[in-house]
């Protein structure tokens, strides 16, 4: 017993402890019997209930910024998309371009050879109705629509529309087409004029287990271009995607800098639902026209407003053998004082510079890996994704649920 006058910490405060009471009259104090009590090990039930399962949920399969317009008059779009996301279920969400937009009908399907169906068509609809109408600059989700996708699978979406579209500056979809006319239940292919910009589709969502699901912030060295003839499979987010086993959506714009990411991040990146990670590699066109301080201000503040939103990995900047605009010295000085501040500022770095430039250049790409002294060659695309790959799986970073990835990925 505690002596009389001690003190007993109850976790709250020391309080006195009580003197020393007999035991009550007409009960006894029983002795212990000898050689001590004997007390029994007390067995725990095994719980052999089935662990509660995760429910589902809607991420990213395909993501696309659709900065620009184009106007159509009733037209069917048949794209091939290229899904890096497995599930049950797909969600398609379309975006209006600079003025209204009247979508008639909207089909899904696997995609087939020159733009026929390898599936039959399943319609899509929009609150239970086959279309809608809307103003300008407006994104619009489907209903759930039941369509068993496997990762990297490539689609057809089909839609009949009339109006303006949101579309993309460069060529990423080769294989889709246009055609005047409404094809989107045809099964065969529609004809028409060959496509490759992405128009009017912004994003697959598809209903699988939870997963890793990243979304890739650049200019035109994310978005993929290349050529003038260029596809987002070649771009390193797809191709990081595909070694990865989990989505990688793109959300590059050509030509864009901190300035024109920030004005549009609500609609073309945190519009998106289920995102857990982000990568950001932007600044190259801003280092002609901002100096240093203005370069790591903004990026600062995009890093700020993608914190609720996800895990934030920043890249460091390419080699740059040429500007287009602005004192080529000035931009070298920038570009390696901004890629030193990235380093000793973020956690979470993807060293692109490190892997792409010569060993005694720090300017120069090495051999191969560029198109024009910019932007990567597929090559250099290649070694960009190998990079992020790298980093994100040091990290921990594994495929998503039943992805199989091919023997030396």
């Amino acid at each position: 017993m505690t002596a009389c006058g001690s003190e007993v910490d109850t976790g709250e405060g020391s309080f006195p402890a009580p003197p020393d009471t007999p035991a009550p009259v007409g009960q006894v104090e029983e002795s212990l019997p000898e050689g001590g009590l004997e007390v029994a090990p007390v067995r725990v039930e095994e719980d052999k209930r089935e662990p509660r399962s995760v429910p589902p949920m809607f991420q990213p399969g395909f993501h696309h910024a659709l900065r620009w317009s184009h106007s159509a008059s009733n037209v069917t779009f048949r794209l091939r998309v290229p899904v890096g996301r497995a599930g049950q279920r797909v969600r398609l969400a379309f975006r209006s371009g600079d003025g209204s937009l009247v979508l008639r009908k909207v089909t899904v399907a696997r995609a087939g050879p020159n733009g026929a169906l390898a599936s039959a068509p399943v319609n899509v609809t929009f609150s239970g109705s086959a279309g809608f109408s809307v103003g300008a600059r407006t994104r619009v989700v489907s209903d759930p629509v039941t369509f068993p996708v496997s990762f990297r699978d490539e689609l057809a979406v089909s839609f009949e529309v009339q109006g303006a579209l949101a579309v993309s500056a460069i060529e990423t979809l080769p294989g889709s087409y246009v055609r005047s006319g409404a094809y989107a239940s045809v099964t065969g292919a529609i004809g028409g004029t060959p496509w490759a910009r992405a128009v009017g589709l912004a994003t697959v969502d598809v209903e699988g287990p939870p997963a890793r699901a990243f979304v890739a912030l650049g200019d035109s060295i994310t978005e993929g271009y290349i050529t003038d003839h260029d596809d987002t499979r070649l771009a390193w987010p797809s191709v990081a995607e595909a070694q990865l086993g989990v989505p990688l959506v793109n959300a590059g714009v050509s030509g864009q800098g901190f300035y024109e990411e920030l004005m549009n991040l609500d609609q073309e990146v945190l519009s998106l639902e289920g995102i857990t990670d982000c990568i950001v590699l932007l600044g190259t066109n801003d280092l002609s026209s901002l100096e240093l301080a203005g370069l790591q201000s903004r990026m600062s503040t995009l890093v700020s407003r993608l914190k609720p939103f996800c895990r934030t990995w920043v890249g460091t900047l390419l080699p740059k053998e040429k500007t287009n605009h602005g004192d080529y010295e000035v931009v070298k000085r920038d570009r390696l004082a901004m890629n030193a501040w990235i380093r000793a500022t973020f956690p979470d770095i993807i060293d692109f510079e490190a892997v792409t430039r010569q060993p005694d250049n720090v300017h120069l790409f090495l051999d191969g890996l560029e198109v024009d002294g910019i932007h990567p060659s597929v090559a250099g695309q290649r070694v960009m994704a190998d990079e992020v790959v790298r980093v994100l799986r040091e990290a921990g970073v594994q495929p998503e649920s039943g992805v199989e990835l091919p023997s030396g990925e």
